[in-house]
């Protein structure tokens, strides 16, 4: 059957619709239904992504470096693959990835050329040992949160 095509037959339209459902002109059934979310999409709750969308936004202004996070499986290379997303970055010389995939438990953070200058390795260090011991109490967001804040202290205001 294609797209748009109605078929039906006598006998369905002879019959009285359920309840919420009413035949149409065309012999369509319309029926309304409630609403049933897909299920979850995020690991976390909308107060958390709050929590941390501000701590980026204030990351990015403070500094004037674009922070991105990313969650989630980073493949066999991590390495190769957290610097294929911090090339598709709008402006990847100015811009602090923070990769971190929980099931490898494996976190790469990375600077793009002209950001490296301003973040020094040491900083990026204290910030993954942050995370590890928050990530280990179960606390991702604030884990991540605080990387951020840490990072951000390194890098200082654009000069």
């Amino acid at each position: 059957m294609a797209t748009g095509e109605l078929t039906h037959s006598s006998a369905a339209v002879d019959e009285e619709p359920g309840y919420g459902a009413a035949v149409t002109s065309s012999g369509r059934v319309s029926a309304a239904k409630m609403y049933e979310p897909a299920g979850p999409i995020s690991p976390f709750s909308t107060q958390q992504l709050a929590r941390l969308d501000e701590a980026l936004t204030l990351a990015s202004r403070e500094t004037g470096l674009d922070f991105s996070v990313y969650l989630g499986e980073l493949g066999e290379d991590t390495r190769v693959t957290a610097e294929g997303l911090l090339a598709s970055t709008d402006n990847p010389a100015d811009s602090v990835l923070v990769a971190v995939s929980p099931g490898q438990r494996v976190i790469e953070i990375l600077t793009g050329s002209l950001a490296k200058h301003r973040l020094p390795d040491r900083g990026a260090k204290l910030a993954v040992a942050s995370m590890v011991a928050s990530f280990k109490e179960g606390d991702l967001v604030g884990g991540l949160v605080n990387a951020l804040r840490m990072l951000s202290d390194q890098a200082g205001s654009p000069s």
